[in-house]
């Protein structure tokens, strides 16, 4: 199959693919974005389709599988600490544009158990917080990338036991 062909197969199936897509994501919306997604997927990885093989059913295991990607990065998005507005913001509420009192409370909670750390711990968990990659942390307080990684993780799960109270 040649490259005009496959495109002009793959464009055929649009309403085909819009249709999927509605019934993965309830939302038209967000529909028309997994077809774009998709679109750009299967262009980008052509070479790996086979001719001998189903167009449409290759289209709509890229499409089931960047959806399902896609809901388990939101789902751990949800469960992350997220940096926004140099604040530390905890998704406990689906509302995330009204947090509730809870939330705010857990946030300050947060902040006294990030500084009650000890200096070696906090400054590459704060760093890492405020968006900077590994290598980054490691270069910029002249650490080794593991220790920094380590110290990162076990920040993590000194700060999960801690704030245990608010998980559920």
């Amino acid at each position: 199959m040649t490259t005009i062909q496959f495109q002009n197969s793959l464009t055929g199936l649009e309403n085909k693919m819009y249709y999927f897509a509605l019934s993965l994501t309830c939302n038209s919306d967000k529909a028309h974005d997994l077809v774009q997604e998709t679109y750009l997927r299967a262009l980008t990885y052509q070479s790996k389709f086979s001719s001998e093989t189903n167009l449409t059913a290759w289209v709509y295991t890229i499409m089931k599988n960047t959806f399902i990607n896609e809901y388990r990065r939101n789902i751990k998005a949800k469960t992350t600490f997220e940096n926004q507005s140099n604040r530390l913001q905890v998704s406990f509420s689906k509302d995330d544009f009204y947090p509730s009192v809870d939330s705010i409370h857990a946030e300050k909670e947060i902040y006294l158990k990030i500084n009650l750390l000890e200096d070696e711990f906090r400054e590459p968990f704060q760093l890492f917080l405020n968006g900077y990659k590994y290598k980054e942390i490691a270069e910029k307080l002249d650490l080794p990338l593991g220790t920094i990684k380590s110290r990162i993780f076990f920040t993590r799960k000194k700060l999960i036991r801690w704030l245990s109270d608010y998980v559920n």
